[in-house]
């Protein structure tokens, strides 16, 4: 039986997918690999490993949060980390995404590098 957070992970990167406009063998060809592993990836049949996550998070441009936003529906916001994190990664705009990270590191008192 499929594991609900293989369910969930796949439909996550079957939503990315389709929101970017992309098919599965242009996903497929980005990450080497063929397009039915990305189908079979979409549809639970097979798992996403750790690192394949890790890069398809990188190739979509999201935090590996972002493939598991929506699991937990209790909105249980014992990690503010994860939680912050997960408001980030669907930040469409990079301006307000640098902007909001830079004021996070101000309030933190984390210094903020010149020109970044």
């Amino acid at each position: 039986m499929t594991h609900p957070v293989d369910i969930h992970v796949g439909q996550r990167l079957k939503e990315i997918r389709r929101l970017r406009g992309l098919s599965q063998m242009e996903v497929a060809r980005a990450l080497n690999l063929s397009f039915q592993q990305v189908q079979k990836y979409e549809k639970a049949a097979n798992r996403v490993s750790a690192s394949k996550l890790f890069t398809l998070a990188q190739f979509f441009d999201v935090s590996p949060l972002y493939f598991f936003e929506g699991l937990d529906e209790t909105n249980d916001v014992s990690d503010p980390d994860a939680a912050i994190m997960g408001a980030l990664s669907s930040i469409k705009d990079a301006s307000v995404k640098e902007r909001l990270v830079t004021l996070i590191k101000d309030v933190s008192g984390q210094t903020v590098s010149e020109g970044k």
